[in-house]
């Protein structure tokens, strides 16, 4: 089951991105024609009949934009994702200020869309009264916006299961010597190794300590976030980081952990906590408990 499983995230992979984009275009697609074609229909029974051309660039326009958004919903939720787990008022706050301006771009763009066909045809687009409609259409965008992450999160559960958890490779370069049974045992001293064999997807990775930009509690697993990769062993954050240089690694969190090199910028928040912004493009949160750590580190 287990190689079966490998297989088939493995043949996937080469195909991924373009089955994502894949995607996203024939939904955006089945819906333009569906809402279309329901339109159309609705048409019939109006008072005042509208050009079959007119209620196809309204819907097309539409969708065509919510197309173009999909990176933007993606990169949002990406980097929002860590809030998730630690400060769900705040992500959810977030999404919503994202909503917001996802809906007045949407608007926007897609009038300016309209305008241009309306243009062709010979025709003079109305933009009068549009910001008095803009609450009709931010309800409406609103849902698109919320459907899109959830759509995302999802994906990215399923693909990480399908992906598997890494695990380290145990591997010492030598023998230990032999105990003197006479002489009294030294005190146990960390390993902290400065190189880990991790084995993922029936591939050896060799992963410097040092590359390591930052680490993320996840339940019975600790993510490791390494120059874009992403490897998902089965451990605490906390025994991982026993085998991790403290001066160099440094809790910032309760589920987070960061590599003290890596930080780019540290972004002060209200309350004492903060945001570090990290050389990767990632952001992790720092709270105030740990902010002495922080500092203690970086000092």
């Amino acid at each position: 089951m287990g190689d079966s499983r490998k297989n088939l995230y493995e043949r996937y992979e080469p195909i991924r991105r373009w089955v994502e984009v894949g995607f996203w275009v024939v939904f955006m697609a089945l819906q333009a024609v569906f809402n279309t074609t329901v339109a159309l229909i609705d048409a019939r029974d109006r008072a005042v009949p509208r050009a079959a051309w007119e209620i196809v660039t309204w819907e097309v326009s539409s969708h065509l934009v919510l197309l173009a958004l999909v990176p933007a919903v993606v990169a949002v939720q990406r980097r929002l994702s860590p809030l998730a787990r630690t400060h769900l008022l705040r992500y959810l706050a977030w999404h919503l200020a994202a909503s917001v301006v996802f809906s007045l771009v949407h608007v926007a763009a897609m009038f300016a869309l309209r305008a241009m066909v309306y243009s062709a045809m010979g025709e003079r687009y109305d933009f009068a009264g549009w910001t008095g409609r803009w609450g009709y259409e931010y309800l409406k965008d609103v849902r698109a916006y919320l459907s899109m992450v959830f759509g995302i999160w999802v994906y990215g559960v399923f693909m990480l299961r399908l992906q598997g958890e890494a695990r380290v490779l145990d591997a010492p370069e030598g023998a230990p010597a032999e105990p003197d049974v006479h002489q009294p045992a030294p005190p146990a001293q960390p390993s902290r190794p400065e190189r880990f064999l991790v084995r993922k997807l029936r591939r050896e990775f060799l992963i410097a300590a040092g590359d390591i930009d930052w680490l993320q509690a996840e339940g019975n697993y600790v993510g490791l976030h390494v120059n874009g990769h992403d490897y998902l062993l089965r451990a605490t954050l906390t025994d991982f980081l026993t085998q991790l240089d403290p001066a160099r690694f440094v809790r910032v969190h309760r589920s987070h952990a960061v590599n003290l090199g890596r930080i780019k910028e540290i972004e002060p928040l209200d309350g004492g906590d903060a945001r570090l912004h990290m050389h990767d493009g990632s952001t992790v949160p720092c709270s105030r408990r740990y902010r002495d750590a922080l500092r203690a580190g970086l000092g």
